[in-house]
């Protein structure tokens, strides 16, 4: 590894690039600390510390939303809007054809369309943050011209940190907006391990040594999970062109243990967030009834049982929907077919499509219950505990590890074009 970290160092475009991406995160720090005004922040530290899910939407926020910073959206709007766009090339044919048919062109105006798109998407989220922690006591009253400027800067910090984002992109060392929701997670950390040993307690040591435990056997988990996959042997028919002879080789189909990374999470997320923002709206209706209703439904999801099993649940349903949604059996099939590859001991056409089918939902049973475990694994270390565990959760060190992973993937592929000795 140190023999690697050196290399890094040694070629100049590969250190330039590494510098420059710690120069962006520095400025993203710089601009997630700026509040906005008018903040009760005694009151919102008391609210994202009793809060498990706000506490876990902050990280992709990259930190910005517990401080109401000017980015306190992160990139989470442009992640709603790459996903809303996704899901569109499913249900519009027109779009798949754009996206797949005709390259980058076609690639690059996608793009541009999720930019587009995330500008409402941005101003939206915030106006309901907004309402939502005026609901708390967190921001005074505001005027309609405040409540512009507001969501007029937070709309702006957005689009400032895609841009950084795709800025990261372009030097591929890893993705941009993974990084930085990267960067707000690995900030966050030493204000929590800062928190736990400002109050450590001698007699807690054997609960201390569990956390520990059970932090490395999530990042054991998740590197396993991650890098796991399922290869299905696939071989190509002898064909003779002319006095030629092509194909006969053999290869395999990797099938991922994890089609789907942490998006399941974030459906879940976004579907949880709607019933306590709606009921904390409703909570002071003049109708007696639809305020009572509106408390009942609050205290519901306040529950950490509750809470957490519904969660579990949707992470599992949402996992299940998105690899259906990227990975279409029928297609890879129909390519086989075409390209004079099959399974051995299996039909080409149908038969190939529904053994894929099966394997698919084996493999996924197995990555969707973990997405599940690690989703809820907060309230479970906080259920044994008694520690708030949001900062050190299974969904923040799912991202951490896989941007690590995919980020020094890239970049030993660039010190191999650099390196050949080592073949």
């Amino acid at each position: 590894m140190l023999e690697k970290i050196s290399q890094i160092f040694k070629v100049k475009e590969l250190r330039n690039k590494i510098l420059f991406i710690l120069g962006i995160f520095i400025v993203f720090r710089l601009v997630a600390s700026i509040p906005v005004p008018g903040v009760n922040q005694e009151q919102l530290k008391s609210f994202f510390s009793d809060n498990q899910f706000f506490g876990l939407l902050n990280l992709f926020s990259g930190g910005g939303l517990s401080s109401i910073s000017i980015v306190m959206l992160g990139v989470g709007p442009y992640i709603t809007g790459s996903i809303i766009m996704q899901l569109l090339t499913m249900i519009v044919p027109r779009l798949e054809q754009i996206y797949k048919e005709e390259g980058e062109a076609g690639r690059q105006k996608f793009n541009q369309w999720t930019r587009w798109a995330t500008v409402p998407l941005a101003a939206l989220q915030t106006f309901g943050m907004i309402s939502l922690l005026r609901s708390q006591n967190i921001l005074g009253q505001l005027s309609s011209f405040e409540m512009f400027s507001i969501i007029t800067v937070a709309v702006a910090g957005t689009i400032f940190l895609m841009w950084l984002g795709e800025l990261i992109t372009e030097k591929k060392i890893g993705n941009g907006v993974s990084l930085i929701i990267f960067a707000g997670i690995v900030a966050g950390l030493p204000s929590s391990l800062s928190k736990i040993s400002a109050t450590f307690d001698s007699s807690q040591l054997f609960t201390y040594l569990i956390l520990g435990a059970v932090v490395i056997a999530a990042i054991v988990g998740v590197v396993i999970m991650t890098e796991g996959q399922r290869n299905i042997p696939v071989s190509y028919a002898k064909r003779i062109r002319g006095n030629k002879m092509f194909g006969g080789s053999s290869t395999h189909l990797p099938l991922r243990v994890n089609q789907a990374g942490v998006i399941p999470i974030i459906f879940a997320m976004s579907i949880m967030l709607f019933p306590g923002m709606i009921a904390n709206f409703l909570a002071s209706a003049p109708n007696q009834t639809v305020a009572n209703v509106a408390r009942s439904i609050g205290e519901i999801f306040q529950n950490q049982l509750f809470y957490g099993s519904l969660y579990f649940i949707l992470v599992v349903a949402f996992t299940y929907f998105y690899t259906a949604v990227v990975f279409d059996p029928h297609k890879i099939s129909e390519s086989l077919q075409k390209q004079g590859g099959y399974i051995p001991g299996i039909r080409p056409g149908k038969t190939t499509a529904e053994y894929l089918y099966g394997i698919i939902n084996r493999i996924t049973l197995s990555g969707a219950l973990f997405l599940g475990i690690i989703a809820i694994l907060p309230f479970i270390v906080q259920g044994f505990t008694d520690m708030n565990a949001v900062s050190i959760g299974g969904t923040g060190l799912l991202i951490v590890v896989a941007v690590v992973i995919e980020t020094v993937k890239q970049i030993e592929s660039q010190l191999v074009m650099r390196d050949y000795e080592g073949f």
